[in-house]
């Protein structure tokens, strides 16, 4: 049989399946997913267990259902730390930034109109789970600052900083201009310390890949250490380039954007969803956490953290960890997968990790001291669930140690499997507690250490 009718046959098969799961009521999304056979620690180091891939007509899915956090409850922190809510009442909180006064920037934020992505029958199943994930919200399109006052742990203050922006999501200040990272530009903005209004729209400073697909749709963005820069990430348009290459240009990558000129390059490709981004202070390397390709069952492919080289090359869509081909993609590209970069460090198969912070500065105790802090948004694609939760991964001197991530906030899937919250972006504030985005729980949660 033709390739291209084994497709045709497999799709119009799919589709038959998701109208049977979605209007016979036999199934529920659970029993689509195939249980994982490794432990999540399993795909986690600098070497983690890489099994067979299993291909699936329907992928695995397996949400836990946005519930929201009951009174009274809140994440579980680990040993020698304690969490409370520094901002409530909030409206899908996703990324944050501190301002060197202590003000904390909150992007309110979703994904903007993009109704060429997730077309068809898929697409509306998909749709469906996405909304079940707490994930289909309307986009308030603001940065809120929350300002602690009196340093009591709980932001009494809640200004609109900006709105009516495009689905903004990254920020860096660079001098006196905040600089913001919406769906399909970078914005620049007149920044006067202990403002809490920004009147007026900001300076269009560079466009960034978007369109009517924008299926990755969050920009992070940041400031190299000496301000002559910036970095933003662009997410793929797609699971596996399954809409051609001609619709991932520039993306799956890092940009660099140098602010004298305003003149953008591409600094890195091959990842396919990069989000947060850290400099480590002892080799001045730039890391990111990226978000690995889904439906090659539980098992594959863990998300990464990786220092990013300049030109380096990441795999995606061809590869993954390295030279690890994969079969979906036509027409293949050995020579480009002979280049690709073996990322440092795993974080777990579909652990969904978005935000990334550089421990310098914090007041969290042993083992906190030291590495990287990172937001598991959490998983649709494996059973049993991965993520939920924020981890710590430790260095030793400018690399992660080879064990697995040490747990640092948990309880954020009840024990019926629905989500209080999902954490995003994770920031330090300038006391060094660690503040987390729940997008599900629409609070801003604060780490300290435990008196």
């Amino acid at each position: 049989m033709a390739p291209s009718l084994k497709t045709s046959i497999g799709r119009l098969l799919g589709a038959s399946v998701f109208l049977f799961l979605i209007g016979g009521g036999a199934l529920t999304l659970s029993s689509c997913a195939e249980a994982a056979k490794l432990t999540i620690e399993a795909g986690t180091g600098p070497k983690p267990a890489l099994p067979e891939e299993r291909h699936k007509l329907i992928p695995t899915i397996h949400i836990a259902p946005a519930r929201g956090w009951p009174t009274n409850l809140t994440p579980v922190a680990a040993a020698g730390t304690s969490v409370g809510a520094f901002a409530a009442g909030l409206d899908h909180p996703r990324w944050l930034f501190v301002l060197p006064n202590g003000d904390v920037l909150v992007a309110e934020t979703n994904a903007p109109p993009k109704p060429d992505d997730m077309k068809g029958i898929r697409g509306w199943f998909m749709k469906r789970v996405m909304k079940k994930a707490g994930a289909a919200v309307p986009s308030a399109n603001r940065i809120t600052l929350l300002r602690d006052a009196d340093g009591d742990g709980i932001a009494e203050v809640k200004s609109v900083l900006l709105s009516g922006l495009n689905s903004p999501f990254g920020m860096a200040l660079v001098a006196n201009s905040l600089y913001v990272a919406a769906s399909d530009a970078v914005l620049r903005f007149p920044y006067v310390e202990g403002d809490t209004t920004i009147p007026g729209g900001g300076t269009r400073v560079v466009d960034l890949p978007a369109g009517t697909l924008n299926h990755h749709w969050t920009k992070s963005l940041i400031a190299s250490p000496d301000g002559t820069r910036l970095y933003a990430t662009v997410g793929s348009n797609s699971n596996v380039a399954e809409n051609g290459m001609a619709l991932e240009e520039g993306r799956a990558a890092i940009w660099e954007i140098d602010l004298a000129t305003g003149v953008k390059r591409l600094f890195a490709t091959g990842l396919r969803n990069p989000n947060g981004m850290a400099f480590e202070p002892a080799s001045g390397a730039l890391w990111t956490v990226v978000n690995e390709r889904d439906e090659l069952g539980s098992d594959l492919v863990p998300d990464y953290l990786t220092s990013v080289k300049d030109g380096g090359f990441y795999g995606w869509p061809y590869s993954y960890f390295g030279s690890r081909v994969d079969k979906r993609v036509k027409p293949p590209n050995p020579e480009l997968v002979a280049t690709a970069i073996v990322p440092d460090y795993a974080l777990g198969s579909h652990t969904a990790s978005l935000g990334l912070a550089w421990s310098l500065g914090t007041t969290l105790p042993a083992p906190f001291t030291h590495g990287m802090f990172i937001g598991q948004h959490g998983s649709w694609n494996r059973r049993p669930r991965s993520g939920y939760k924020v981890v710590f991964v430790p260095f030793e001197g400018s690399r992660p140690f080879p064990q697995p991530p040490i747990d640092l906030l948990t309880g954020f899937v009840d024990p019926e499997g629905h989500a209080y919250g999902r954490p995003v972006g994770v920031a330090l504030d300038r006391q060094g507690a660690l503040l987390v985005a729940d997008d599900v729980g629409n609070v801003v949660w604060r780490v300290t250490s435990r008196p």
